[in-house]
């Protein structure tokens, strides 16, 4: 069974969806057999979630998984410059 999610983890890597974007992201951080595993696992735990309380898939809307991680990003960018010795200032938007 673990086979067959690492697999179906690597073609989920290739989609535009939420698990596309997790896996790439996790790719990016852990390489490539690190994102297979991480993206296998939230598979497993969603089928097993799916199973146990019956209930029917929703898909999370990417733009919607897309806001919740810009937080995370946002911050990881802010300490990468402070490490570097760089200061990151808001664009200011044109009236």
């Amino acid at each position: 069974m673990s086979l067959l999610l690492r697999t179906l983890a690597t073609a989920v890597g290739r989609w535009e969806t939420w698990l596309g974007i997790f896996h790439r992201r996790m790719k990016a951080r852990l390489g490539p057999a690190g994102a297979n595993t991480a993206t296998a696992r939230k598979l497993a735990c969603l089928i097993y979630h799916l199973l146990k309380y019956q209930e029917q898939y929703i898909d999370v809307k990417t733009l919607i998984y897309a806001e919740k991680i810009q937080p995370i990003r946002l911050n990881k960018l802010r300490k990468t410059a402070q490490e570097l010795g760089f200061e990151l200032l808001p664009i200011k938007e044109a009236a």
